[in-house]
Order: structure tokens, then C-alpha cells, then sequence
């Protein structure tokens, strides 16, 4: 079996903050509708902090939640979901194991910090979206200077704020 490849989806700002009191800054639904189609039907890797702020939407919306499976990083040996596709890992090694095994040929991995600062170097590809202003920040996206090989690049705006879309790989 081959492995997927295990692609990090993130919007930053232009200093590459992704969030302030664990929460996103700013508002794109262009980008947030992108992010549903892109992991629809497909394996998800998140942390717990994402997971729930994730689930605590759809519960709120009454829409299922829209990946095939998720597999949670916690380190919270405790830490369980009450949907039946949601997988927890306890390690990165752990989670890993459950990509490769998952029979996809695209995984995605879509937070939180912590989770991005230790998935990266798995990464093959970067799906980025930066919003072309600064927020006060208090969370970062590491550091993705090795991704140098930009698929694709388009601009746009939504919400009243610009932003571009990359798709970059691995050199």
C-alpha cells in the first residue's frame, strides 16, 4: 500500500498568525467553503482544540460534519468523541500509523499549532491561504520555507479582506 500524501491546510496572516485565544482572527467564507470541499469524504488530521471548537459548530448547525474520518491528536488519554468516525491517536507516531493505514491518497491536516509545528515535516504539500493584513495574533504557523514549489497561486477577496490562495510543495 502506498502512503498519502499528507497535505497541511492553514490560512495565516501576513506575519503567519493563525489565531488569538484559540480562535481564528478573521472570517472568509470563500475559504472556510473551500476547506469543507477540499476534505469532504476524506481522512482529517486535527488536535482536540480544533476537533471540538470544529464539532461545536456543526453540532450547532445541525449539519454533520463533513470528512470521512477524523484522526485526533490528543495527548489527553481521555479524550473521546461521541461520533462514531473519529479516531483518537495519542502520539504522533500513532497518527501516522493511522494515515498510512488509511488507504487515502490525500490526508489532511488542518490544526491547530501545535499539530502543524509537528505534522510539517511529514508534509508533502502546504494548501495556504494569506490574508493581506496583520491581526493581533497570539498563534503562528511554522516554518514552511522548504515548500518552494508554488502549484498554484490566485488572488481573491471575501469579507471585505484580500487574500491569496497557494498551493505549494516540497522541492
Amino acid at each position: 500500500m502506498k502512503s498519502p500524501v499528507i497535505s497541511i491546510i492553514v490560512a495565516t496572516d501576513e506575519d503567519g498568525g493563525i489565531g488569538k485565544n484559540n480562535r481564528i482572527p478573521w472570517h472568509l467564507r470563500k475559504d472556510l467553503v473551500r476547506l469543507a470541499n477540499m476534505t469532504r469524504g476524506k481522512v482529517v488530521v486535527l488536535g482536540d482544540i480544533s476537533y471540538n471548537s470544529m464539532a461545536g459548530y456543526y453540532d450547532k448547525s445541525g449539519r454533520p460534519m463533513t470528512a470521512k474520518e477524523y484522526i485526533v491528536l490528543s495527548f489527553d488519554k481521555n479524550f473521546s468523541s461521541k461520533r462514531n468516525n473519529t479516531f483518537t491517536a495519542n502520539s504522533i507516531e500513532e497518527a501516522l500509523e493511522k494515515i498510512n493505514k488509511s488507504g487515502e491518497d490525500e490526508v489532511f491536516i488542518i490544526g491547530g499549532a501545535s499539530i502543524y509545528k509537528q505534522m510539517i515535516k511529514y508534509a508533502n504539500r502546504i494548501y495556504l491561504t494569506q490574508v493581506k493584513k496583520i491581526f493581533d495574533c497570539d498563534t503562528f504557523f511554522p516554518d514552511y520555507s522548504n515548500f518552494k514549489k508554488v502549484v498554484l497561486s490566485e488572488e481573491d477577496s471575501d469579507e471585505g479582506l484580500d487574500f491569496t490562495y497557494k498551493i505549494l510543495e516540497r522541492d
